[in-house]
């Protein structure tokens, strides 16, 4: 076993913590045991029940996490030689949710170059030659992954993906916490370190003040009138994309480990030279989920996690990651 010093700890939680969470909302805490263990440990403060009522998206959320802590151990020649599942409150706010021993590391992860780089791109997208092939490599690493590249199929998925998402911003309670995690504008507190702000969102100033009027009190008025519907409308974009994937794990896997793959999948898209974008409201829909899922051919063995679009940034920026800080992260 190699034990970590509190210095090391604070550079693996810097790069862990680039691993995506629901909405950003961040529940993930490492706590460092005088053994040399490491305890990944949930912030039971921090959830999002309307959209995550039953745990489950915090659970896969701490698995990639998991799997970041992973990669960061690899970096240094290291690794995580064994998990035990360990689910003890360590405070009234903190519980283990595991322990990981930390041995040396095998070969080096071809996924390293791309954790700085990843991120989600709520922009449009623009076609290149070789998307076809890309998007084969990303399938050919995978026994996990779905694509679908023709047209047809991605702009029918666009207009469910539209259907979906404005099936839950109907419900009142999900859109004020999706509100409440949404970070608007540059005055807000919490701008640079979790929820989704404006930067993150691909949004203008303009139309982040927009999003906040549409999505607040006046939703339902704009709804009557038909409106709502155009104004939160990711159609263009998503029909943009070179194309949509699928990401599918056995029915019954603990999300932990779930979470672990959705961080890897994501990574491989960025190393196929794409980015990517979750339309989680395709699979959290019972109703897409399934169409999806019988549109791929996907077993009943195999439940449908989520739904990427992926393509070539219309506009390439360079990454920013908006997370807590790290002294914030270690308990």
């Amino acid at each position: 076993m190699s034990a970590l010093t509190l210095e090391l700890l604070r550079a693996l939680v810097a790069e862990a913590r680039l691993a995506p969470s629901v909405h950003n909302i961040q529940p993930t805490r490492w706590h460092l045991a005088p053994d040399g263990r490491l305890d990944l440990v949930d912030d039971t403060m921090v959830r999002a029940p309307v959209a995550d009522p039953t745990g489950h998206d915090v659970r896969l959320s701490h698995g990639a996490a998991l799997e970041g802590m992973s990669l960061a151990l690899n970096r240094r020649g290291l690794d995580v030689a064994e998990i035990a599942i360990s689910e003890r409150p360590l405070s009234q706010q903190h519980a283990s949710v595991c322990t990981l021993t930390i041995g040396e590391a095998g070969a080096t992860d071809p996924l390293l170059a791309s954790v700085p780089r990843r991120m989600s791109w709520r922009g449009s997208f623009t076609p290149s030659v070789d998307d076809d092939n890309a998007l084969d490599r990303i399938t050919a690493a995978r026994d996990d992954a779905v694509c679908f590249r023709d047209h047809c199929a991605i702009t029918e998925i666009a207009g469910w993906a539209d259907q979906a998402e404005l099936y839950f911003l109907r419900d009142d309670r999900h859109r004020r916490e999706l509100l409440q995690w949404m970070r608007l504008s540059p005055s807000h507190p919490r701008y640079a370190y979790d929820g989704l702000n404006r930067e993150a969102l691909a949004m203008t100033a303009v139309e982040a003040t927009g999003a906040g009027v549409v999505l607040g009190g006046l939703f339902r008025a704009f709804d009557r009138l038909g409106l709502a519907a155009s104004l939160v409308s990711d159609r263009a974009k998503t029909a943009s994309a070179a194309g949509i994937l699928l990401f599918c794990r056995p029915q019954g896997e603990d999300p932990l480990i779930t979470g672990r793959h959705f961080y890897r999948v994501w990574l491989e898209i960025d190393r196929a030279g794409f980015a990517a974008c979750p339309i989680s409201a395709l699979a959290d829909h019972a109703d897409f989920n399934a169409r999806l899922k019988k549109l791929g051919k996907i077993g009943d063995d195999l439940r449908l996690v989520n739904v990427f679009r992926v393509g070539r940034p219309s506009s390439p920026q360079a990454p920013r990651h908006f997370r807590l800080p790290v002294v914030q992260l270690i308990v």
